[in-house]
């Protein structure tokens, strides 16, 4: 099985999941070459294996003219299917100059793409996320007469549907791997029915065996890689507490950090030793700290900036509560990966996230913008250490039942391999169920 994966951006720190599901594709057996829009942004913290990653991929720009115009000319062998694809791009373009000119561009850099896989003997591309370079993905694969699925997400498509056409990119795919139900739920709205058998549920993983060395705790600061006042600062108040938080992701207010903020405040009264620390970055870091000194609460919150995999691994063993208090989401794999280190979290009740945290069960689920509610539910977990315990045990076994990588990346090769065959939508989803349920009676191996 040979296939091309396309995104934007890759790899990127903040996308670990599509490079576990790249490296189980390949162990399964197929050649997988990645390709993608951009290169990842200069000062991205990336692990040796990313780099590594990071060589193999093929960048579509900046794209050297000369390839470019080599590239149109031999799909223009083909003139009809290459007028087909342009109908196809002026069709799904975005209204207005601006949306044409961009259609333009991702009408280029697909057959950029088209030749490339061409050359390379590629006859299956998938791409995730499905905005920009979904487009090029559904462009490409007009021009190159090949096939192509992708994996939606969201939030953030299902907010501009029409702008990012989804109901021709799910009714022209082979299949679609929707990340939750509520994901599918979403794409089903915009997709016509004829296409629905094409919805499957393939979940973002995580790898179990990564989270093992977790059980031997950072016995000093120099064992993170972060500057040492961070650290020690980090070390001293909080591995293991009772009193420690932690949030990983990007900092925007969207993120719901502003009303995080406000919980630790009320947090701060009854808990004199509560500390968040903040892993990630973005746009709205300066404005959230200014709101932790305008809240006086500056010296509970470390902002630590982006991390490594494995430093993020790191920070999770340390703290004894993780919280996300974001008011969009899809299913968010800093969350599996908080659970499957045995951490109980407390998360915002929005999209797929109940169908990975069960409330009362493994975590605590609060209705997004409610700093009451939110500071309440943390409040009970620090002040109760087996209830703490319990959620950890349960949340790594959810995790490791159904957020496994090794197993849904199973399912995605079983739809490519009954794709690239042309088995019909009925019989592919029969395919993934009866792998369900041999998987099922097998047990959990990994």
């Amino acid at each position: 099985m040979r296939i091309a994966y396309l995104t934007g951006e890759y790899p990127r720190v903040t996308d670990t999941f599509i490079q576990l599901e790249v490296a189980e594709l390949r162990r399964l057996g197929a050649t997988v070459q990645p390709f993608s829009v951009r290169r990842p942004r200069h000062g991205e913290a990336l692990s040796p294996e990313q780099k590594e990653e990071r060589d193999r991929t093929h960048y579509l720009l900046p794209a050297n003219p000369v390839h470019l115009l080599k590239a149109h000319i031999n799909l223009l062998r083909r003139p009809k299917q290459y007028l087909l694809a342009l109908a196809l791009a002026w069709k799904t373009r975005q209204l207005g100059i601006r949306g044409t000119l961009y259609q333009a561009i991702y009408f280029l850099e697909a057959g950029l793409l088209a030749d490339l896989l061409h050359q390379q003997s590629i006859t299956h591309l998938h791409n995730h996320i499905g905005d920009s370079s979904g487009t090029v993905t559904m462009l490409a694969s007009a021009l190159g007469n090949f096939g192509y699925s992708f994996t939606l997400h969201g939030p953030g498509i299902f907010f501009e549907p029409t702008r990012w056409r989804i109901d021709e990119k799910i009714s022209r795919a082979k299949f679609v791997c929707c990340i939750s139900q509520f994901c599918r739920s979403q794409a089903m709205i915009f997709a016509p029915v004829e296409s629905w058998p094409n919805l499957q549920i393939v979940h973002c993983g995580v790898d179990p065996h990564s989270f093992l060395a977790l059980d031997q705790l950072p016995s000093s600061a120099e064992q993170f890689s972060e500057p040492v006042t961070h650290s020690l600062n980090y070390l001293s108040r909080a591995i293991n507490s009772g009193q420690s938080l932690l949030y990983v992701g990007r900092l925007a207010a969207a993120k719901g950090l502003p009303i995080l903020l406000k919980s630790l405040k009320a947090l701060a009264s009854k808990h004199a030793a509560v500390h968040l620390t903040v892993v990630g970055d973005g746009p709205d870091r300066e404005l959230l700290e200014r709101q932790a000194a305008d809240l006086e609460i500056a010296a509970h919150v470390d902002f630590v900036g982006s991390k490594s995999p494995a430093e993020v691994r790191r920070y999770l063993r340390a703290a004894d509560v993780f919280v996300m208090s974001s008011f969009a989401e899809g299913v968010p794999v800093v969350l599996m990966e908080a659970m499957m280190a045995q951490r109980p979290v407390v998360a915002t009740q929005i999209a797929g996230i109940s169908e990975l945290v069960e409330d009362g069960v493994s975590g605590f689920l609060v209705p997004p913008s409610d700093v009451e509610r939110l500071s309440d539910r943390i409040h009970q977990l620090l002040s109760d250490e087996d209830l703490r315990q319990r959620f950890g045990q349960q949340g790594q076994r959810r995790v490791s039942e159904a957020f496994n990588v090794h197993n849904e990346a199973k399912k995605l090769y079983a739809l490519m391999s009954m794709a690239m065959n042309e088995q019909p939508a009925a019989q592919r989803s029969a395919g993934v169920a009866s792998a369900r349920l041999i998987k099922s009676s097998a047990g959990v191996r990994n």
